[in-house]
């Protein structure tokens, strides 16, 4: 009798366990909706607040088409080389001549597009107190006013 009582006894209990509405709050707080409430955004060491980005200019130029052409000349003798040295034919030579100017020819435009480009400094008021300053090719969506993270000298949305 004992034992049927003890019985019983436990299966309430687990019963009742088993309606229990807490959930898990990961040691951040409560939230209402059910799910986790995340730290808040000031507990970010390297976060902060664009407050302002300047556009420099990189006072480098060239003419337009310089990284093309060295590039596609650089290609197309190294694709020719190469195709030489392997034990290609001439006719593997000269397409391989052909392959290495249009690779040369877009590598060296790229080249050049990002020697001349411009920067951005981009300064950011970070949660401590303390402004930082970044200097960037690219602005990757982000702009004055925006909650960012400095990582690795290079400022990401977060």
């Amino acid at each position: 009798m004992k034992s049927r009582m003890l019985c019983l006894a436990a299966i309430g209990t687990l019963a009742l366990a088993g309606c229990s509405t807490t959930s898990p709050n990961y040691g951040y707080g409560s939230s209402p909706s059910g799910y986790p409430a995340y730290p808040s955004q000031t507990s970010c060491a390297d976060c902060g607040i664009v407050t302002r980005i300047d556009a420099i200019a990189s006072g480098r130029s060239a003419p337009s088409a310089t990284g093309a052409v060295l590039g596609g000349i650089v290609g197309a003798v190294a694709g020719h080389e190469i195709s030489d040295k392997t034990g290609g034919s001439k006719g593997n030579q000269n397409i391989s001549a052909a392959a290495g100017a249009a690779a040369g020819a877009v590598a060296g435009n790229a080249i050049q597009k990002r020697a001349t480009s411009d920067t951005y400094n981009i300064h950011v008021r970070m949660d401590d107190g303390r402004t930082v300053v970044v200097n960037q090719r690219d602005l990757d969506g982000v702009r004055e006013n925006t909650y960012v993270r400095v990582v690795n000298g290079k400022v990401v949305i977060r």
